[in-house]
């Protein structure tokens, strides 16, 4: 029986304490889950894109269900290449919803054999965005509550 793979893509700058219940969510529905992290060079961000996967990595170390991958492309592409039936999205309100299913539609007709799954993002945690932490971050205040535990932001400025 072959392993069902789910892509987790996203910018992940940085990764937050809401991506990481996402990516529990999913273990407990795929067999392996690739989380992908969309390489935009014209986006400026907080973190590199090599410290991203870094933070990503060594947040997940010890779970060999889980690998990081950078890509640049289409998120449908990127499934495709890693064997995906799924690609997850996390919503946390409605604009998240509204953009997401018009993702999903534009998805859908490249890779109709791709599903989306959106799952919504767990209350206690639902608030937190990468946006939010980078924008505490450039008041110069802690970031610690929104961020994995087991992840100093300092590590990989």
């Amino acid at each position: 029986m072959s392993k069902k793979i789910a892509i987790f893509p996203g910018s992940f700058d940085p990764f937050t304490r809401g991506h990481e219940a996402l990516v529990s969510e999913t273990l407990r529905l795929f067999d392996k889950v690739v989380i992908g992290i969309g390489n935009n060079s014209a986006k400026a961000g907080l973190l590199t894109v090599e410290n991203r996967q870094r933070l990503i990595e060594d947040l997940y170390r010890d779970e060999s269900r889980i690998e990081v991958k950078v890509y640049s492309g289409l998120t449908g592409d990127f499934a495709r290449a890693e064997g995906a039936c799924a690609i997850i999205r996390g919503v946390r309100n409605t604009t998240d919803f509204e953009y997401e299913r018009t993702m999903e539609a534009a998805n859908h007709r490249l890779h109709p054999d791709i599903i989306t799954v959106m799952l919504f993002t767990p209350a206690p945690v639902a608030d937190i965005s990468s946006s939010t932490v980078r924008e505490i971050l450039a008041y110069g205040r802690p970031v610690d509550e929104f961020m994995p535990d087991k992840i100093s932001i300092k590590n990989y400025l």
